[in-house]
């Protein structure tokens, strides 16, 4: 039998490409399997090589809030384009866009636009530690704030996904300042600064974690998180490139009443384009190059299209109730699916937190890394391509948060629902 489309496109990309993929966790080195190569997306549905089409619960990990090809978004960069693709000059929409997030996000007094979530975070990294002098910064075993080097130790995403949460590549000097904490430990979080605290430039956190699967913060740890930092003259950092505009009109900082010190921002704001922002207090924010000796630039930051496809999508996200209509389809939908895997005798459960959620291989939803790795990962691999099949595009990894959209509604989640129940149906037999 002849190679199908996708499998002859994998293998020529395995020989100009590393690995055939341009991101790790595309490559299904998880799950097993060819991935696939998608030519089209509309709506809540995308179509691949073969054009058989698939139900789509990933989103482009977040961005596609609105689903893939919304209208007024299209319009709006197809507008932007024929303007002009880049100036390496400011423009007037990279002012609009730093107005609506400062207006939007209290905690944020100025902003800066970057082109990725790891150019955002890397950099406020780099601001924490010029205004507070210090060199330690603390981050969450299981969270993953981009690639750069200080934050690839016991990451979260791709590398819990291939099994190395380290990279070779990183100076272990590079590393020698990084603290690591366990997610949801109070008890750990205030004897970690206890004992260092005057070291501590900064701590970096998902408020929900979302690339060790979806891990809502325990009542009280956002609110420790705070306290410690503010006691010990250390920055919060809020990495919220994930649940930026993703679990509320506030983001997460908005959803749990926190005010962290920086906050960083992605995927949701460019509308599926590559945009990223940093910002936080105004005094904080004054030590960035021009003004201050914090050096950070980027040529294409604030990319006119990009620009242009993060406002028209956050012009829509922002009206009254789109919320909590996602929120209300997430939940339904975790709710059909964990009621299906009981009638089925399959040890599993789910939850939403926003337009997010999570499915687990373990009678109740894990609150911690250690718990996340009880999580049964063959049944997940089952369960993935028993969806693929059926036409249901979900995560390929156990490791990963799924996501909603506006354009998923009644007839998605019914489809859904039905391929779960005979997706579970095939894991409890044996």
């Amino acid at each position: 039998m002849p190679p199908s489309r996708n499998e002859d496109l994998f293998r020529r990309s395995r020989e100009v490409i590393p690995g055939g993929v341009n991101s790790p966790v595309r490559a299904f080195k998880a799950v097993g399997g060819i991935p696939r190569f998608f030519r089209k997306g509309t709506g809540a549905w995308v179509w691949d090589a073969e054009d058989r089409r698939y139900l789509d619960y990933v989103g482009s990990w977040g961005p596609l809030v609105l689903g893939h090809a919304p209208p007024a978004v299209v319009a709006a960069v197809e507008a932007a384009a024929r303007r002009g693709l880049s100036f390496g000059a400011p423009t007037e929409a990279e002012l609009e866009l730093a107005t609506l997030l400062t207006r939007q996000l209290p905690a944020v007094e100025q902003v800066r636009l970057v082109s990725s979530g790891t150019e955002a975070t890397m950099s406020a990294i780099r601001l924490a530690r010029g205004y507070t002098r210090r060199d330690v910064i603390a981050k969450f075993e299981g969270c993953y704030h981009g690639h750069a080097d200080a934050l690839l130790v016991k990451a979260g995403s791709g590398a819990l996904t291939l099994g190395q949460p380290s990279s070779a590549g990183v100076p272990a000097a590079v590393t020698a300042h990084t603290l690591v904490l366990d997610y949801n430990d109070i008890a750990g979080l205030e004897r970690a600064f206890s004992e260092r605290g005057a070291e501590i430039a900064a701590v970096i956190v998902e408020p929900v974690a979302g690339n060790m699967n979806l891990i809502p913060p325990r009542p009280g740890f956002l609110e420790t998180l705070r306290e410690q930092c503010t006691r010990h003259g250390a920055l919060l950092i809020f990495d919220e490139v994930m649940t930026g505009f993703r679990v509320g009109a506030g983001c997460a900082q908005g959803r749990y009443g926190i005010v962290p010190d920086l906050t960083t921002l992605g995927k949701v704001i460019g509308g599926g384009l590559p945009v990223g922002a940093f910002g936080g207090r105004r005094e904080i924010m004054a030590l960035l190059a021009p003004e201050g000796p914090v050096y950070q630039a980027g040529t294409l930051s604030g990319n006119p299209v990009a620009v242009a496809a993060g406002l028209a999508t956050l012009r829509e996200v922002l009206r009254p109730g789109f919320f909590e209509t996602l929120e209300a389809y997430a939940r339904q939908l975790t709710e059909a699916l964990a009621e299906q895997a009981r009638r089925h005798g399959v040890p599993f459960s789910a939850r939403a937190v926003g337009s997010m959620f999570g499915l687990y291989f373990r009678a109740t939803p894990p609150d911690s890394y250690r718990e996340v790795m009880e999580c049964d990962t063959a049944a997940f691999k089952r369960f993935f391509h028993a969806m693929l099949e059926r036409g249901v595009y979900l995560a390929p990894s156990a490791f990963e948060a799924g996501f909603v959209s506006s354009a998923h509604g009644p007839g998605e989640w019914a489809h859904t629902v039905a391929a779960a129940a005979e997706a579970f149906g095939e894991l409890a037999r044996p």
